[in-house]
């Protein structure tokens, strides 16, 4: 029979005790451990042991060898305990026959307490605590992943195609496919749960959350809800067991007989114990907290456990537990998180700061993780935007990470790679991140990567280098850098990448600037994936002039031998100089460039992979232009370009409306299949819509006009009214739109031919450039460079002023035009 721990202090031998005296005697005598298993908990020798308990046979006067003097002492104990045992029921008896009114009893008592520890986050650079549940909480409900990443098993085959679409998806979209849960419903179907999480996936926050749920009576309100931090338990200076830290918790929310009380509600099951940080206990530490976590969940299995842990950090298995990951945040969930951010301020700023994420999909992809959500929060409140150059904020982001969020908590851990600098580690990531971006490795085996580990300290030629540095085992260091940073993630097994494509591509950039590889990075310059390293690239540059002068003579070259292309940027100079305007020449080069891929954009559409037809042209916005305030001549040659544009696709629109060979009366006839029929009246529906688009294109076209052109005005409304007198009534759409089509079979030509000579010869525009498929793409490439180009000038990095008007003044010139500039020698 084990007895309270307060009798034991009460005796007037236990103050003769010493300290590792009073912990024995009450392991062996009170909590009826074995001799092994003490030895085990203090890390003591056997011989040590027996030392210990021949001084508390001497201070109780047990005479006797052997096993006959546990015996004897055991028998004083009982007695002495029964002597002073009050009549009538114990404490423990009462708590029987009424479990559940002591169970209410507790919970009110340690209400202040779990308030106090888990009601508010502070975590960054808050200025306060902020309230984690009620009116005013931020708490964000989180899901689980029931099946971790560490254990699915997939080939790199099965992950990278998702990542070879232009527009790349969240790292986290393998979880997308994985089955999700609500936190709290994965705490109700297991008694004992290891919840296992990236750094900043939000656990501790969550495990708060589960103590304030329980005790305001909305989850589990027949528990006593007990918080834990295992790295302030593994230290505490008395060195308890949990039951003893547990009964130490209750005395001091004022409860007595607490370890009485600990022990009925453990049998009975009532606890909910939350363990949080098991990845933060230090390494000296870890294996008493291990077994005393498994014995306790063990001997008391009827209590609910909740265990938090790094993924990385976890080399160790509770058999009994049920291991489950949080998942990254989704859209639904940032967007919930911005609005309790921000709801106490300001609404609006949060539907501020969600368009802004969702604006920019790499920043978006770092809200996923709670803490650089946080982040994220914590710099759009200052000026209710996100830095222009990102790399400021890509550089904050990976600082937490690297050695601000462990400091922040005192959390020392026992890294393998410590003795490695910062900036060793920065250039370790730098390495990998960029030798894998190179190769379109988003995706790497656990075997690639630790052979780029051991490469890059095998290549550390520095003196003052700890000897220890060159036999760090590379397996050793990438779980380091996984578990102490999340920096590098186990997407499945033996499957790494970054945790997140921007952090890869901040590596990468940081890469190039170190090696000064500007030479190479401008090769990449039309590969779309290499956009955002330019971008980071000229952000960590100290002063980006070079950078921003390779990328202008590249993007200058790629038009350069290519004598179509040169007579088209002749076209848009001559266009631009006729306009007398405030808008910078460029900005009108570039409209009138847009005008001519709008024109080519079916054949772009049919060469360029993953291309839209609805691609977003807007350079020309970049360089200042105003959409609102267009121009009249402007604005006309647009109306009169869509009208055109929406004649040439017109023949095959209606090609596509006849298809099907179905007549009005087939449409109507329920014999006929539903899919021809359906076909059907979608082909015939776009065919009229995009009549009646170039009907309208002309009706504002001659309303322009006739302010200013009146010869165009008059030759405009003759050929509108050509086409009137064939576009059928809506109304009879299907009787009449064959007959319009075979009208327009027949007349088609000779009246496109004609609104193509009225734009020439009145504004200049609608020339039938004739490109090839190979031109075609270059042209699209080349207003991609330059695009990309005015990004990088306008992302707030160190670019001269000089050099940038420069470069602007220049932007779709060409070749002839550059040579005859001022600043030739520059270009």
């Amino acid at each position: 029979m084990s007895l309270p721990k307060d009798f034991f202090t009460q005796l007037e031998q236990y103050s003769e005790l010493s300290n590792r005296e009073k912990a024995v005697f009450v392991e062996i005598f009170g909590n009826s451990k074995s001799r092994v298993e003490v030895t085990q908990a203090f890390h003591i020798s056997e011989s040590n042991l027996s030392s210990c308990l021949t001084g508390i046979y001497k201070k109780f006067s047990i005479s006797g060898s052997g096993p006959v003097k546990e015996t004897r002492l055991r028998e004083y104990l009982q007695k002495r305990y029964s002597q002073q045992k009050p009549s009538g029921r114990s404490t423990a008896d009462v708590a029987e026959d009424d479990i559940d009114a002591l169970v209410q009893e507790i919970r009110e008592q340690v209400k202040p307490s779990i308030k106090e520890k888990c009601g508010t986050m502070r975590v960054l650079d808050m200025d306060q605590p902020i309230e984690l549940t009620g009116e005013r909480g931020i708490y964000t409900n989180v899901n689980i992943l029931e099946k971790t990443t560490k254990r699915r098993r997939v080939k790199i085959e099965q992950l990278s195609p998702k990542l070879d679409r232009e527009d790349f998806a969240h790292f986290g979209f393998h979880e997308a496919s994985e089955k999700r849960v609500p936190g709290l419903q994965a705490v109700q179907h297991h008694k004992k749960l290891m919840v296992l999480g990236k750094p900043g996936a939000g656990k501790t926050t969550f495990l708060k959350y589960l103590a304030m749920h329980c005790i305001e009576g909305q989850f589990l309100t027949n528990r006593v809800p007990v918080f834990i931090i295992l790295k302030d338990f593994a230290q505490d200076p008395k060195q308890l067991d949990i039951l003893q830290y547990i009964t130490q918790q209750l005395f001091i929310c004022g409860i007595h007989n607490s370890s009485v009380k600990t022990e009925q509600l453990l049998r009975q099951g009532k606890f909910l114990v939350l363990l949080d940080g098991l990845d933060e206990v230090r390494e000296e530490d870890t294996k008493r907290i291990l077994w005393q976590t498994r014995k306790i969940s063990e001997q008391f299995h009827t209590n609910q456990f909740v265990i938090t842990c790094r993924i990385a950090a976890k080399e160790y298995t509770f058999e009994q537990f049920t291991e489950v990951e949080v998942a990254d945040f989704d859209e639904e969930q940032i967007a919930i998180f911005a609005h309790n951010w921000f709801r106490l301020n300001c609404q609006v700023k949060a539907k501020r700061f969600i368009e802004k994420l969702q604006a920019n999909k790499r920043i978006f992809d770092l809200a996923t993780n709670p803490l650089l959500l946080t982040l994220l929060c914590l710099v759009f409140e200052e000026n209710e935007d996100f830095p222009a150059n990102r790399s400021e904020l890509y550089k904050e982001g990976l600082d937490i990470l690297l050695k601000k969020w462990d400091a922040k908590r005192n959390i020392e851990r026992n890294q393998v790679y410590q003795n490695l600098s910062l900036d060793y580690k920065e250039d370790l990531l730098s390495e990998i991140a960029f030798t894998t971006f190179e190769q379109k490795d988003y995706f790497f085996k656990q075997k690639t990567v630790e052979a780029y580990i051991a490469e890059f300290i095998s290549n550390l030629q520095v003196a003052n280098l700890e000897p220890e540095v060159f036999k760090l085992d590379s397996e050793a260091v990438l779980k380091s850098i996984e578990a102490q940073h999340g920096l590098l993630v186990e997407r499945a097994k033996g499957i790494y990448s970054f945790s997140h494509l921007t952090f890869q591509e901040y590596f990468c950039a940081r890469k190039i600037v170190s090696t000064l590889a500007y030479e190479k990075l401008v090769q990449h310059i039309t590969e779309k994936r290499w956009q955002e390293v330019f971008l980071l690239t000229a952000g960590v540059m100290e002063k980006a002039d070079s950078l921003a002068l390779l990328m202008k003579r590249e993007v200058d070259k790629l038009a350069a031998s290519d004598e179509k292309l040169q007579h088209l940027l002749e076209w848009l100079a001559h266009k631009s100089s006729s306009f007398e305007s405030f808008y910078k020449p460029a900005a009108i080069r570039a409209l009138y460039f847009e005008m001519t891929l709008n024109s080519e954009q079916n054949k772009l559409d049919n060469i360029l992979e993953g291309d839209s037809g609805n691609t977003l042209y807007d350079l020309d916005n970049a360089l200042g232009w105003d959409s609102e305030d267009t121009l009249d001549d402007i604005e006309i040659d647009w109306l009169l370009n869509h009208a055109l544009t929406n004649t040439l696709v017109l023949s095959d629109d209606l090609a596509n409306a006849f298809f099907q060979g179905l007549d009005a009366t087939d449409i109507l006839d329920e014999t006929i299949d539903k899919s021809s029929r359906g076909q059907a009246l979608v082909a015939r529906d776009d065919a009229w819509c995009n009549i009646a688009d170039i009907d309208d294109f002309l009706i504002n076209a001659i309303d322009l006009a006739s302010s200013f052109q009146s010869e165009l005005k008059t030759a405009l409304q003759l050929l509108r009214d050509k086409l009137n007198e064939a576009i059928p009534e809506w109304e009879n759409l299907f009787e009449e739109l064959e007959g319009f089509g075979k009208w327009w079979e027949k007349n088609s030509q000779v009246w496109t031919e004609q609104l193509i000579a009225l734009m020439i010869e009145h504004r200049n525009i609608g020339h039938n450039w004739q490109f090839s498929d190979r031109q075609a793409k270059l042209l699209k490439q080349y207003y991609n460079s330059n695009k990309l180009l005015v990004n990088c000038l306008d992302s707030d990095c160190n670019i001269s002023e000089k050099l940038r008007q420069e470069i602007e003044h220049n932007l779709l010139l060409p070749i002839s035009k550059l040579e005859t500039e001022n600043n030739k020698d520059i270009f």
